[in-house]
């Protein structure tokens, strides 16, 4: 690659673009297949100072109800000491390397997404980030991020681009909005599979009682 990243500052970086995504949320390698409906996925931007370097991620992360990760995307600038863009996607584990993750703007010709780190519980896979990328996210409608699981069925998911270019043009939440943001996210998917939940148990007795 043309750019390099201090290990400190990759990992600094790759953290970050998932931080908010990862954070106190349970991630499975069949989280894209989960039989829950995902929630709303919105468009954000962080900004941090990393070392000598400032960080600014546009990102959107898509999860189901459960809590798990299905996709989480994360548009990285990072400029000072080091300068270096990224576009960086993950998803859950027990992809297959090869394929990596295409990504597909409004049903156009697709961007192979060469896979950089596997963890147990996630993915990533990145590519510099070009102003033709930023350029065609803007004037798009929607982007499709496809991986391959490890029974080698394609996993498209699809993401509105609905407020993107003013995330990415507009000012970064702060660390206190991103706080809160976490956490009404987080209390509307334990509302969400607290009523899953009972309405499965609802669904047993009911079947007992019909017994």
């Amino acid at each position: 690659m043309m750019f390099k990243l201090s290990n400190a500052t990759r990992t600094a970086v790759s953290a970050l673009a998932l931080s908010f995504a990862a954070s106190a949320m349970p991630v499975v390698a069949q989280a894209q297949e989960a039989a829950a409906a995902p929630s709303e996925a919105k468009w954000f931007k962080t900004c941090a100072k990393q070392e000598e370097s400032d960080v600014c991620v546009v990102q959107n992360q898509l999860v189901a109800a459960n809590g798990q990760l299905i996709t989480a995307v994360g548009l990285i600038t990072v400029e000072g000491k080091v300068n270096r863009k990224l576009l960086q996607v993950t998803v859950p584990s027990a992809r297959l390397i090869p394929p990596g993750v295409l990504m597909q703007i409004d049903g156009a010709k697709g961007t192979k997404l060469d896979y950089a780190v596997c963890l147990p519980d996630r993915c990533t896979a990145e590519i510099p980030l070009t102003d033709a990328i930023i350029d065609s996210l803007k004037k798009g409608g929607e982007v499709v991020f496809t991986s391959i699981n490890f029974r080698r069925a394609p996993n498209p998911i699809k993401i509105p681009l609905s407020g993107f270019t003013g995330a990415f043009d507009g000012e970064a939440m702060s660390q206190s909005q991103a706080e809160e943001r976490q956490r009404l996210l987080q209390e509307a998917m334990q509302k969400k599979q607290e009523e899953r939940n009972k309405a499965i148990t609802d669904a047993q007795n009911a079947a007992k009682q019909g017994n």
